[in-house]
């Protein structure tokens, strides 16, 4: 279920692979053959002159008196159009059969045959073209009928499944620069983390594009133990090494990657490290990603106050606001929002998106339509993600394994956060932004090169 304060405009982005529609099996029905050729004219032969005749036998000398008026009609020159008596004026005149227009106009065609001003080739396009067809079902006992048909019998898609493809769609939103989520909560135990992981692995999968999830937990951050662990490395080992970064297959060396595509850069686990991730590293971090990755999501800590949160939250782009669906869960995320709004972030807020988790699960006593209703108000929109054993395990999250009411919540929140990827006016507040440098060093992130100095600006 989900609330959505305003309206939003949606665009068409990368167009994400789906079954084709299907040629009707069925020929078409005899009455819907194809009109002649409209540059062919026939002539109709002139009746020959004479008297007439009656009976079946022809008089004498009728046989000479036609072939000499069939003779007669095929020698008759043709006619040519009248001149346009008004030049200019684009009108037509017409001879016959025939319609002449002026430069660049077809023969052939009477004026009712025009459309308004529509182009010829919009006739040749593939909507008019192609013969209408029904979407080939996805689930259900359509889809199993139309399996069992081999296609002959398609019922059409459910209303369920033409939802989850208009979330597809919307997801797959054309997306210009980067785009920055940042996933915050003063609570842990919320399913931060786990809704982190969920949003990346959704625009993972159905887009086309690059998407590292980023934990910026300055203290022991779980995200890596969300998917399949492949390295060691943390986001500590790429700033240690970022002047040497050139591509992303340099970055690849020090992520994890799911199924999913996801990739995730870890945060530093080792107890005997006494340095906490600062902002100075997280806005190191974040420009050398953004410069190869188009979609970054940061799992943040629940300290408000610590650096390195007030820094994800300064180049975000919108915010999820993650609650349970408890009482506590709830004022936890009130008092997150209260906070960001206090200190000059009421329009990130604005259009940030609640996600209270957890549904379903011992809680039935919490009237959730007030929840919902409260952060509507100050949220661009609130989802519900239902309670599901397989989040709950704790283990590595696989997609493929949540129930279908979570995997529809997971798509409805991706398409809820693509929906902001068009806004007006996003990239300005990126490009106003100078990159940070490499920490302890004049190196900026992924050019190996120190910035402009005095003396260079001579």
């Amino acid at each position: 279920m989900t609330t959505a304060r305003s309206s939003e405009q949606h665009t068409n982005g990368h167009p994400v692979t789906a079954p084709g529609p299907r040629w009707d099996p069925f020929d078409p029905p005899a009455a819907e053959q194809t009109a002649a050729d409209p540059d062919q004219t026939p002539v109709a032969p002139e009746s020959a002159p004479g008297p007439a005749t009656t009976g079946s036998a022809p008089l004498a000398g009728s046989v000479g008196e036609e072939a000499e008026a069939t003779q007669h009609v095929a020698q008759e020159p043709p006619r040519t159009p009248e001149p346009d008596p008004n030049p200019g004026s684009g009108s037509t005149a017409t001879a016959g059969d025939l319609t002449w227009g002026g430069p660049g106009e077809g023969v052939g065609l009477r004026p009712g045959d025009r459309s308004g001003d529509r182009p010829l080739d919009a006739e040749l396009s593939s909507a008019a073209l192609l013969r209408p067809t029904k979407d080939v079902p996805r689930t259900g006992w359509r889809a199993a009928l139309y399996a069992l048909t081999g296609g002959l019998v398609n019922p059409g898609a459910s209303e369920a499944d033409r939802a989850r493809a208009l979330m597809v769609e919307r997801v797959n939103q054309r997306l210009a620069g980067c785009y920055r989520v940042a996933a915050v909560s003063v609570k842990g135990g919320v399913g931060k983390t786990s809704t982190t992981a969920l949003l990346g692995s959704a625009f993972a999968s159905l887009r086309g594009d690059r998407v590292i999830a980023l934990d910026a937990n300055p203290d022991r951050g779980n995200l890596a133990e969300k998917l399949p662990s492949e390295t060691t490395a943390t986001v500590r080992h790429l700033l240690a090494d970022a002047a040497q970064i050139r591509t992303v297959s340099d970055i690849r060396a020090y992520t994890s990657q799911s199924k999913a595509r996801l990739e995730v850069l870890a945060s530093e686990s080792d107890p005997a490290t006494s340095e906490a991730f600062s902002a100075a590293d997280y806005h190191a971090a974040i420009d050398l990603l953004s410069t190869h990755y188009n979609i970054i999501l940061t799992d943040c800590g629940t300290g408000l106050l610590h650096s390195a949160l007030q820094a994800a939250v300064e180049v975000a782009d919108s915010l999820l606001i993650i609650t349970s669906a408890s009482i506590d869960g709830a004022r936890s995320a009130k008092a997150t929002m209260e906070w960001l709004e206090a200190h000059g972030h009421r329009e990130l807020v604005a259009r940030s998106v609640t996600v209270i988790t957890g549904v379903g699960a011992r809680n039935h006593a919490v009237d959730l339509d007030t929840v919902e209703r409260f952060f509507a108000s100050h949220t661009r929109a609130v989802i519900r993600v239902p309670f599901d054993p397989h989040l709950a395990d704790g283990a590595e999250i696989d997609l493929e394994t949540l129930a279908p009411r979570t995997r529809d919540a997971v798509l409805e929140l991706a398409a809820l956060v693509a929906d902001d990827f068009a806004r007006p006016g996003r990239l300005d507040h990126h490009r106003r932004r100078t990159p940070a440098l490499l920490p302890g060093t004049t190196t900026l992130p992924g050019t190996g090169a120190r910035p402009a100095g005095p003396a260079d600006r001579r």
